[in-house]
């Protein structure tokens, strides 16, 4: 089990270290710098899905999923601690952060008011202001809609995997998070499906993973140089390439060749759930900044990635460490 947790401990490390580089940039890209949104369309192939994946195997390790449809409102309850509070907490901090910045520095996606923010956060997915930050509330979803259908039951898995695949094709609206509820819920089955396997998964992996990082590669190769939609239709690319990510990626934590660098991915990992709620707040922080003095088109992108990159990695590690550790609330809600 130490083993399995340290693994997946990196694996989350170099997940966050993803979505934070996909956060460099929220809407209008720099100008004459034509090899980040290359990048970016390949780590958005897979991030999420590895993290889904990673969600659903702690919930196996953690007993979570083995619990019966009895014990839903007391897991509800705490589910609801651990991540609705941080979700509306956070993304009504942002909404205002956002509207009293908005004179004063550059501020991407500001809400038109607090009113419109608000309401946005909660209903309107596709304009939220705090985007940022779906995978809670998808969590939240999948983890307990699990519970209530699988019952404790594990034989029901492939099924509930099977009708997740075929909700996944299914256009749902862009309201309340649904349509990212749909689109990731077969990732943490997957997860969830890995957990159950134990060390038969682990196994598996660990025979397979070379070949699933070559054709892995070879995937994001052609996302980089031709453009997702050469290369399978967008569903069928998070679909396809997320899947293959997953053994890929976990092999590669669980290798030995990996262990030089696995401690700097355990510590990112460790804080890894404080660094997904706050990145975009110390990248745009730090953005605003330095969009105040100099222009980030160009060569001088290089260097606005590398700061805000070092911001929306050691900020919120940071945050937690000189203040939240001193408040147990905070200091246990972000662990």
């Amino acid at each position: 089990m130490r083993e399995r947790r340290a693994d997946i401990e990196a694996a989350k490390g170099l997940a966050i270290v993803l979505v934070v580089f996909g956060h460099l940039v929220a809407r209008q890209d720099p100008a004459g710098v034509d090899w980040y949104e290359p990048l970016r369309r390949a780590v958005y192939a897979f991030h999420m899905p590895l993290f889904l994946y990673l969600s659903g195997l702690v919930t196996v390790y953690s007993g979570f999923l083995q619990r019966r449809r009895a014990a839903f409102w007391g897991l509800a309850r705490a589910r609801a601690a651990r991540l609705l509070v941080p979700f509306f907490g956070l993304g009504v901090l942002i909404v205002l952060g956002k509207c009293a910045a908005a004179g004063l520095v550059h501020v991407d996606n500001a809400p038109g008011s607090v009113g419109g923010g608000l309401r946005a956060l909660v209903w309107d997915t596709a304009h939220s202001p705090a985007l940022s930050i779906w995978y809670l509330i998808v969590l939240f979803v999948v983890s307990l809609g699990s519970v209530l259908l699988l019952d404790g039951r594990v034989a029901l898995l492939p099924w509930l995997l099977l009708v997740s695949l075929v909700v996944f094709w299914v256009p749902l609206p862009e309201r309340a998070y649904l349509d990212r509820v749909g689109m990731f819920a077969p990732f943490f089955l997957l997860g969830a499906a890995a957990g159950f396997a134990g060390a038969r998964w682990d196994a598996l992996v660990e025979r397979i993973w070379p070949w699933a990082m070559a054709m892995f590669g070879a995937c994001l190769m052609a996302i980089v140089v031709c453009g997702p939609e050469s290369v399978f239709e967008e569903r069928l690319s998070l679909l396809l390439v997320g899947a293959i990510s997953l053994p890929a990626i976990h092999g590669l934590l669980r290798c030995s060749c990996f262990i030089p660098l696995q401690s700097i991915f355990l510590l990112l990992g460790r804080y890894c759930f404080m660094i997904y709620l706050f990145n975009t707040l110390f990248i745009g922080l730090a953005k605003g900044i330095l969009l105040l003095a100099w222009s980030w088109d160009g060569a001088h992108f290089v260097v606005f990635a590398c700061v805000l990159m070092g911001a929306g990695l050691m900020g919120p590690m940071a945050l937690k460490r000189y203040a939240f550790r001193r408040v147990r609330y905070l200091d246990r809600m972000t662990d």
